[in-house]
């Protein structure tokens, strides 16, 4: 798997050369091969409750779809393969029907909170649910509600990650969650002390002392 051989096209090359990048871009295709995901793409891939995901339709333009899910929703079937169940959604099914023409796809994995951002290129391939139940037993999240309507499977044939930079921290209410009850009880405690102190130093008041 080599991301930037895949990537630059030779129109792209054209313009990395002349705004002056080419030069690094050639050394990181020359050394950039990578034989499937490590344990880092697959630690951060199972923390995922959402992606993007680019098909190419017939009309000529690119589409591209917000999946989401339960963390863990997106599975990591072997170094070179992920898969998920397709969830019922608005029903209009642009993204399969543009992939049964054409099964190459981009995806796009964004961390906010890390800040982190993991491309792949693949090759879709839908499965229907009646086709494989054994693939869906094993995809099928627990504590969630959802209805499925097939699966996709994708091969994949290049990844790297994208820089930091211009990707704003955003948390989900339940991360903020993580951090903010832990407060409101310390908080809470804190008051309750205080309260009780303020009873001790009533008593001792009321009596004199």
């Amino acid at each position: 798997m080599n991301y930037p051989k895949l990537a630059f096209s030779e129109v792209i090359k054209k313009i990395q050369h002349d705004l002056g990048s080419r030069d690094a871009y050639e050394r990181v295709e020359n050394q950039s091969y990578k034989d499937g995901l490590t344990a880092t793409e697959i630690q951060f891939i199972g923390q995922m409750d959402s992606f993007y995901m680019a098909s190419f339709g017939e009309n000529g333009f690119p589409y591209i779809q917000h999946r989401g899910g339960p963390k863990n929703f997106i599975h990591v079937l072997d170094i070179r393969t992920l898969a998920l169940i397709d969830f019922s959604g608005n029903r209009q099914y642009i993204s399969v029907g543009n992939i049964a023409l054409n099964s190459k796809v981009s995806l796009i994995l964004v961390s906010y909170p890390m800040r982190a951002r993991l491309k792949i290129y693949a090759e879709a391939q839908i499965i229907q649910l009646e086709d494989d139940p054994e693939l869906f037993e094993r995809l099928k999240p627990v504590d969630y509600k959802f209805r499925p309507e097939r699966m996709m499977v994708f091969h994949i044939k290049a990844y790297d990650w994208n820089c930091p930079q211009h990707i704003t921290p955003r948390y989900t209410s339940a991360e903020i969650e993580k951090f903010v009850v832990p407060k409101e009880q310390e908080i809470l405690e804190l008051k309750n002390e205080v309260t009780e102190l303020r009873s001790r130093l009533n008593k001792y008041e009321n009596h004199g002392i």
